[in-house]
């Protein structure tokens, strides 16, 4: 009964939060790069990728949450995934990241939340993979886990994700649109001293170059310049670290989950990961000393994939060559960037512990300076 009226609470205290509507950049006509985006422009358009989010908003003191990501439909921990991790700066828990990079593979959904909330959602997906058809005899399950720290609008030491909460997330994850802003594991983050949160984005290669997709999702809690497709918006907002407002909060963090369906392995995934922190450095996030930038890259092409056990000693997969990848490089860059952009855009203020208040991004006036330097489409 208690769950049910915790679960009512949220829902009443999300739909007073989020009183009006944003819309994403390229509905302003912000076109970012030179791609084509994916149908929905968020990381689902890569086949197979599911996304889900729990959010947790009650009281005054609570705004939390935990975000999955799924590579695919079927049983991830008996079909892996190749993978890879790359780290722009350290300063973070990301759980399960050993293993990715001296396997180079991923056996779980990859999962975000809150700093102090990363050993409960590692208990949680292994549970969840321990109980899931075909893993009955599995013994070792390499979790992974991500976070940013939301402690200036959430009560991070109160702990209130649960393991219910992560595996809730794991299940309702789908398709199609994603939901942004103030959602799931960027409920209560930070971004260039505006509300964060979760932002997507994708990037489709024509048929001459594959027809792959790179889809990005990103958790934004980090500080620096803010610069929307090369415009200096947080300087002539007068907003921007080093400035007499905002001294002291270019600290955060900032985790990239990159998604492709293009045939490659763990070592070209780690080199479309370094392409994705550029994509975060093309918004004006300079990696503090504070923050934990993270990518974690996944391709959910079937054909690489790495069975669990197999009759076979060896495995042969077609991979793309080396020559084939700058398309894929370039993808992620614009991809990354938008989602960035798109986490701000989504974001809408928010009021929360010790009545600290993140206010969103002043679109109006964001708008208008674009047009001055010419970047909205018609």
């Amino acid at each position: 009964m208690r769950s049910v009226f915790i679960f009512l609470l949220m829902i009443a205290s999300t739909s007073q939060t989020w009183s009006q509507e944003h819309r994403r950049a390229r509905d302003y006509g912000i076109h970012i790069g030179v791609l084509p985006t994916g149908d929905n422009n968020a990381i689902t358009d890569v086949s197979g990728v599911k996304v889900g989010h729990t959010t947790i908003i009650h009281g005054n003191h609570t705004r939390t949450g935990v975000t999955a990501i799924l590579p695919h439909e079927g049983n991830i921990f008996q079909q892996k995934v190749p993978a890879a991790v790359y780290v722009g700066n350290g300063f973070g828990k990301l759980a399960g990241s050993t293993q990715v990079q001296e396997l180079g593979n991923l056996e779980t959904p990859v999962i975000l939340t809150n700093t102090l909330s990363v050993g409960t959602a590692m208990n949680a997906v292994v549970d969840w993979i321990l109980q899931q058809a075909g893993n009955e005899d599995v013994q070792s399950v390499n979790a992974v886990v991500g976070e940013t720290n939301d402690g200036y609008l959430n009560d991070i030491r109160d702990r209130q994700v649960t393991e219910k909460h992560v595996t809730a997330a794991i299940t309702q994850a789908k398709g199609g649109a994603v939901a942004e802003g103030n959602v799931g594991a960027g409920t209560g983050t930070m971004c260039f001293g505006f509300k964060g949160g979760i932002g997507t984005s994708s990037r489709q290669l024509p048929e001459s170059l594959g027809g792959y997709s790179v889809g990005v999702l990103v958790q934004t809690n980090f500080g620096g310049v803010l610069q929307i497709g090369g415009v200096p918006v947080g300087e002539e907002l007068q907003q921007f670290y080093l400035s007499q407002h905002l001294q002291d909060h270019a600290d955060g963090s900032c985790m990239i989950v990159v998604a492709t369906d293009a045939p490659v392995d763990a070592r070209n995934l780690e080199r479309i990961a370094k392409r994705a922190i550029m994509g975060l450095a093309k918004t004006g996030g300079i990696a503090s000393n504070g923050s934990g930038d993270y990518v974690i890259a996944f391709s959910s092409h079937p054909g690489v994939r790495v069975p669990h056990t197999s009759a076979s000693k060896t495995q042969t997969v077609t991979l793309l060559r080396n020559d084939e990848m700058s398309p894929l490089f370039m993808a992620t860059i614009e991809a990354t960037e938008e989602a960035i952009i798109n986490s701000l855009f989504m974001a809408e203020t928010m009021e929360g512990k010790e009545q600290h208040k993140a206010q969103s991004l002043p679109l109006d006036k964001v708008i208008q300076i674009l047009r001055k330097h010419n970047a909205i489409n018609p």
